[in-house]
């Protein structure tokens, strides 16, 4: 008997350990809870709510008819609506959550169970704004146009303050999903108006920071009401401060905030925050260039990420290696990069834990958490491939190895980041990968796999500068579609506002001495209106034409005219092949300093013109050591002239010494000469003169092979544009002329005029 009771007493024992420890497991374990915000009359969803859990949004579903939220225990769900008070409610398990919206005079929010309602008034009359709305909110990640077709259809109606700002919050909404900033803090600040908001501030602080306007961020953070937020609000309030202040280098103010963040999301058990502001402490311990503490800060956000799941691992290791690279511990860096990708290849290919016995099965792009809670799919976001991909990885692993000159041991690396790359169609990466192969083996004296993998390089720089062409003539487009459509919303602006002048001008006849000083104060009003938003729509054009033209010069940067490069190359290949090694060798090597140097200013728009004219005598002597009986070269430098005092484009003299040789003295049958005069002009401008007593332009053309016509040198169109555009930012800095030396056609001469900087 006492040994029968012993067993039941053991099994019931282990049945209360096992069910503790699953209680455990499922309070850390994520589940889905439907969230329904309906009309009570009729039942019928609203879909324009905002739904929030841990700061991540939670659209509508129009497959499921709810919202679906992804939650744990404990965490606090947020609903939001311009039409009613915002509602909050800390989770318990995965049941449903209704929220009533309901026809009644008062205004109480009462609870019943897990019933939420809110009582407010609605009419048949706004049954189409709640259409309008909603499509507006449907289409606002997938057809700006569309979307804002329905703003419009809204605005030729006045429904109201309330759904005034509601609107003026989507469309906000809208501009800030397709990264019009400017527009969408405009559209922001016109939906607080009508209703002041702490969350309607929270998207404006958003888009500020976005726009970079840090200051007017800083604002609105320092007026926010905290006490209307909920808990994550308030940590972002903080978190957003402390960004700002560290940006502004005033790392006192930036630590207090992060305190002050860090204190509320540990009070309430907000791990992905208590992560999150761990590792940005460590980001100002960066700045202040305290290594040591940094260095424990960012062991401690990787052991407390590492508890959360897989993906946030991945992102706070490449974040802390990032870190490393910076300050060259690079042994820290590989070895954090090495478990990285090892746990982005479980991550791809197999079943792993990611938290309390928490498991994701991976299929390809579809992702299934296990642990009897709940499916969902594309669980992992989508833009994490963009830092955390095998292709990355290695690369980053690969430059380690380089920066640490472990050259050998760095080319696996780079050879299966640019095979990944390859395969997941990653041109950027295979680009900076196959750069530095190239490098490699130019250091470990594999010369022609060096040559070999440049060329591949430039072709992919090719494709590149491509599809950036591409993509700028894309957004231009989508650009001016948006200024249209923008347009015809703030003409149904101005439109109601001369309705209302109308109806104004009906009464006057009852009143006529006020009323006439009211028109008078109305169309001055509306005047200046109309001038201010003149003002702005042109600070708005400038401001897309000066992104516009940074994207053309980025792309007209990143290339380098590979006429030079290949046959600089192929020279090194004639030294080898008929062993002279001696030249190979200081060949090479002075190229490889010119090459540096033209790399290490590419993403300049200017440079000083004493290091431009560094880089031409370098340029000249090189192509003097190969061309040495076709040309004599001569460079004369004013003593007068102080060359810092002027700055120019890097490279920007260079094609047209190149065409001076190369079609020019090169096919001369006697011996030429090469000049290049740098003189004052006036006081605040300076000329360099290249000339050449080559054959001339036209006779070049001529002797040109049909090969060499069949091949659309880029080299001479894009100095031109890029000239056109610098002048268009830096008001005609630099001005260029090419005519004939002499009067039969003989001789090219290139001047060049630069003014001084100011």
């Amino acid at each position: 008997m006492i040994k029968r009771f012993n067993i039941v007493l053991f099994f019931f024992c282990v049945s209360q350990v096992l069910i503790a420890q699953n209680n455990v497991i499922s309070s850390k374990a994520v589940f889905e809870v439907p969230v329904r915000v309906v009309d009570q009359t009729t039942e019928q969803p609203i879909r324009t709510a905002y739904v929030y859990v841990n700061g991540e949004t939670f659209p509508f579903s129009y497959i499921k008819n709810y919202y679906p939220v992804k939650a744990r225990v404990n965490d606090e769900l947020v609903v939001w609506h311009p039409g009613f008070e915002t509602i909050f409610y800390r989770i318990k398990s995965n049941e449903d959550i209704k929220v009533q919206v309901v026809e009644n005079k008062d205004s109480k929010l009462y609870r019943d169970g897990v019933n939420y309602k809110r009582k407010v008034k609605y009419n048949s009359e706004a049954d189409q704004y709640f259409v309008n709305l909603d499509s507006a909110n449907y289409y606002k990640k997938k057809n700006i146009e569309k979307s804002l077709s329905f703003i419009e259809n809204i605005l030729k109606e006045d429904y109201g303050d309330g759904r005034n700002a509601a609107t003026y919050r989507l469309l906000g909404d809208i501009y800030f999903e397709w990264m019009q900033y400017d527009l969408a803090i405009s559209d922001y600040k016109n939906s607080l108006k009508y209703r002041d908001d702490e969350r309607t501030k929270l998207q404006l602080i958003k888009a500020a920071i976005a726009f970079k306007d840090f200051n007017e961020a800083e604002t609105y953070l320092l007026a926010i009401k905290t006490d209307d937020l909920g808990l994550f609000e308030k940590i972002l309030v903080y978190e957003t401060l402390g960004d700002i202040y560290l940006q502004k280098k005033e790392f006192a103010l930036s630590i207090r905030n992060y305190n002050k963040a860090l204190q509320i999301a540990e009070e309430n058990k907000i791990t992905s925050k208590i992560t999150d502001i761990n590792s940005k402490l460590g980001d100002v311990s960066v700045a202040q260039g305290n290594i040591p503490k940094a260095n424990l800060q960012f062991k401690n956000s990787l052991s407390l990420a590492s508890k959360e799941n897989t993906v946030r691992s991945l992102e706070e290791k490449d974040k802390v290696a990032d870190y490393f690279n910076q300050t060259q511990q690079f042994d820290k860096e590989i070895d954090l990069r090495k478990e990285a990708l090892l746990q982005t290849k479980l991550l791809n290919d197999s079943t792993l834990v990611i938290a309390d016995g928490v498991k994701i099965e991976s299929n390809n792009d579809t992702l299934s958490i296990s642990n009897g809670a709940f499916n969902t799919e594309k669980f992992v976001d989508n833009q994490l491939n963009t830092i955390i991909n095998p292709q990355s990885i290695n690369y980053k692993i690969g430059r380690a190895l380089v920066e640490k000159e472990d050259y050998k041991e760095a080319i696996p690396f780079l050879k299966k980041s640019i095979e990944d790359a390859d395969k997941n169609e990653d041109l950027v990466v295979k680009k900076d990968a196959t750069r530095k192969l190239s490098e490699v083996y130019d250091n470990v004296g594999e010369y022609d796999k060096a040559y070999k993998t440049y060329r591949e390089y430039v072709d992919l720089v090719d494709t590149l500068y491509v599809r950036k062409e591409q993509e700028i003539e894309q957004s231009k487009r989508l650009a001016k579609r948006i200024s249209e459509k923008n347009n015809r919303i703030v003409s149904l602006e101005k439109d109601k506002a001369l309705n209302d002048n109308k109806i104004s001008l009906a009464e006057l006849s009852i009143e006529k001495t006020k009323l006439q000083e009211y028109i008078i104060y109305s169309l001055l009003v509306g005047i200046l209106a109309m001038v201010i938003f003149a003002y702005l729509l042109s600070r708005s054009n400038k401001r897309q034409k000066l992104t516009n033209n940074l994207l053309a010069l980025k792309s007209m940067r990143s290339q380098m005219n590979p006429h030079f490069i290949f046959n600089a190359l192929n020279s090194v290949n004639s030294f080898i092949a008929v062993n002279d090694e001696r030249n190979a060798n200081r060949y090479l090597s002075e190229f490889s300093v010119l090459m540096r140097s033209v790399l290490e200013n590419s993403d300049e728009d200017f440079i000083p013109f004493s290091k431009e004219v560094e880089l031409l005598e370098l340029y000249v002597k090189l192509e003097h050591n190969r061309f040495k009986e076709k040309f004599d070269y001569n460079i004369t430098v004013n003593k007068t002239i102080d060359l810092d005092e002027y700055s120019i484009p890097p490279m920007l003299l260079q094609p047209y010494i190149e065409n001076a040789i190369w079609h020019g003295l090169r096919y001369r049958e006697e011996k030429g000469n090469l000049e290049i005069n740098i003189q004052e002009n006036n006081n605040d401008s300076i000329v360099i003169v290249i000339q050449d007593d080559g054959v001339g332009r036209k006779k070049s053309q001529e002797l040109k092979t049909k090969n060499q016509l069949k091949q659309k040198s880029k080299g001479m169109s894009t100095i031109k544009k890029r000239i056109s555009i610098l002048n268009d930012m830096y008001q005609d800095k630099i001005d260029i002329s090419v005519s004939d030396l002499y009067e039969d056609g003989t001789g090219t001469k290139v001047e060049v005029v630069l003014k001084r900087n100011y």
